[in-house]
This record gives structure tokens, sequence and C-alpha cells, in this order.
């Protein structure tokens, strides 16, 4: 009889793997050495077999433990006690489900929901921030009219397809050397749906929808943004067999604006004045959302200065609440001076010292 290999050199692991590096060893060769993937099923089948029986030790903590200490002796002349591959796979079926197809197909012949539509929609600045209503048309699947969505001639119906039963699969079962595997398929002759079409819809054509253009009234809200998703539930296409319809889901884009910048539901908005009026101080005419508002700069206004002016932003969603109007003060300098231009700025130069603040500064 031939010496029976190291466990751990059989899954390929060091002595020192974790449970999850002995479970994907194992998990690997089982998928590598399964007799319904080999040609070679006898050779397959005892390298699935010794695989197995050392996953089964190595598996478990207590086994392992003895294992480690006494070898193969710890488990006497019968190795590793291995049970039989029969209950060797009521332990571990989950495993070999995810392998080999084990897992039940969902079937199909019951209610399926709609699909989901999507539409882009753009706004413009002002639309986004106040709200609008758009009249949009929508191409979509509906229940046909004249089958009432059944794809079948009025006066008829579906019959149950004889070929599954009305379970809509088709159900296989192999025998190996360690036992019997059950698979699932689609039947072939319905679709998975379990129901045969005799007498198809004209109108359909035995689909049970139709493509139609209707009209539906979508209200933005005020304050969306760029970017932003409006779900309206139910208004996709048509379900089948009963099932609910999709959703249409209208994605808003929001047109740039000549003046405003927008950040989240602040407003930010670069406000040029002259060099007299930031000098002297003035009272400035700033644009808002809402028409424009008086404001009065002070004497000695610094470009780069930021005037914040509450709730003139843009509203929340389903709030009354608004964000802020961030003003930033440019003061412009002119290109084009007359000669008396010129000349006064040249006397307010000397009337200043000649330099700016900063240099007197630094001579103190």
């Amino acid at each position: 009889m031939a010496e029976k290999r190291d466990y751990y050199e059989v899954l390929g692991v060091s002595r020192g793997a974790t449970e999850d590096e002995i479970k994907k060893a194992y998990r690997r060769l089982a998928k590598q050495y399964h007799p319904d993937v080999n040609e070679d099923k006898e050779t397959a089948a005892e390298k699935f077999k010794e695989a197995s029986e050392a996953y089964s030790v190595l598996s478990d903590p207590h086994k392992r433990r003895q294992y480690d200490a006494f070898g193969h002796a710890a488990f006497g002349a019968g190795g590793a006690g291995f049970g039989g591959f029969e209950d060797f796979m009521g332990g571990f079926g989950d495993i070999f489900e995810s392998f080999f197809g084990g897992a039940r197909p969902s079937r199909r012949n019951g209610p399926v929901r709609g699909a989901d539509l999507r539409m882009d929609i753009t706004v413009t600045f002002e639309e986004a921030a106040f709200g609008v209503s758009r009249e949009i048309q929508v191409n979509r699947e509906t229940a046909c009219p004249e089958c009432a969505g059944t794809g079948s001639k009025p006066g008829t119906e579906p019959k149950r397809c004889s070929s599954c039963g009305g379970t809509g699969q088709i159900r296989q079962q192999r025998s190996t050397l360690f036992g019997s595997f059950v698979s699932a398929a689609d039947c072939p002759d319905c679709g998975g749906s379990g129901q045969v079409i005799k007498d198809p819809c004209r109108e359909c054509g035995g689909r049970g929808t139709v493509k139609r253009a209707q009209k539906i009234k979508v209200n933005i809200p005020a304050g969306i943004d760029d970017s932003q998703v409006l779900t309206l539930r139910g208004e996709g296409n048509a379900g089948l067999r009963g099932g609910s319809s999709g959703d249409l889901k209208i994605y808003i884009h929001v047109a740039p604006h000549k003046y405003f910048v927008r950040e989240g539901y602040d407003l930010y908005l670069e406000m040029p004045v002259s060099f007299v009026e930031a000098a002297l101080g003035a009272e400035l005419s700033i644009p808002t959302l809402d028409g424009h508002i008086k404001y009065r700069i002070p004497e000695g206004t610094q470009t780069g200065t930021v005037i914040r002016l509450k709730d003139e932003g843009v509203r929340h969603i389903g709030s009354d609440r608004k964000g802020s109007l961030f003003v930033k003060v440019v003061v412009e300098v002119p290109k084009k001076l007359s000669e008396k231009q010129k000349d006064i700025l040249r006397e307010f130069e000397k009337a200043s010292g000649g330099k700016t603040d900063f240099f007197r500064k630094a001579k103190a």
C-alpha cells in the first residue's frame, strides 16, 4: 500500500496556514479534480478523495491538533476516519454548490418587474434654483391593450409547457463515483417561463407589451443641482406576468449662469468697482436671483474683499432655508487715461507722499 501523503502537502499549504488559507486551497483542488470535469475520471477521483480527506482533518481544529502531534497515526488504520463521501458532502454542501451549479436556478414563470428607463433634462440656472414643471415624452413598454399583457390572442390563454410541466426548468441527474448530482437549467421550449403561447397576440407578437410614446409631467423641485437624479416610481417599462413597472430616472443638467457660480446652496459673484468707488466708498447695486439689492461699501475697500449676503443663495430642497451669496469686490484699474486724469493722479500721489502704506510702514 502506498504511503499516505502529508495532509499539508496534499493541500499545498504550510503548517502555519490559517483556516481561510486551508479552505481556499481545498476549494481550488476540489474544482480542479472533480470527476465530472476530468476525462481521466479514475485519477481525478483519487486526487479528489485525497484532498477531501486532508481538508476534513485540517479544517477541524481538534483533529488538526491531533494530526500535528501524531500525524496519520492519530487516526489509526482507518486514516482520517473518513466516513464516506456522502457524509462529507452533508457537511460541505455549500462549497460544492458554488463550484458545480448546485444552487437552484431562479424561476422565471412568476411576475417580472419592468426595466428602469433613463432620461436627461437640461434646465436653466434659474429653473434649478426656483423649480420648474416640464412635460416630457417617454417611449416605454406598456401592457398590450389587445391582450391585457398576456401575450396570447384575445379569447385564448397561455398553456402549461409540457416539456417541463410548468416549472420552467429541466432537471438532469448524473451518476458519478461519489454519488448522484442533479443540475437544473431553463426549459428550452418555454424559455423558463413554464408557459407556451400557442396563439400569440397579433398586436404584441406574444411579448405582452408594446412600445408607446407617452407624455409625463415632471415637477423639478426648487434647489436641485447639476447631476442630481429624480426618480419617478412606476414610470418605466411595464412588468411581465403581473410584475410591477420599472422606474423612470431623470438626470438633471443645469446650464451655467453668466455671473453666478454655485457651490451647494451658496452662490459666488465677482463685483467690479472703480478705483474711486473703492477709495471713497459707494452704494452698489448687487444682482441676486431675486433682483438687485443696494449695498454700501465703506471708504478704502480693498480688492478681494468678500461680502456675505445671507439668505440670498439657493433654496434648500424641500425647505424654506436658503444659502448665502458671497460677493467678491474686484477693483478695476483704468487702462486708458486722459492727460488731465494723469495729472490728477500725479497730484494724488504727491499728496500721499509718493509711497504706499506698505513702504511707509517698512521705513518706520
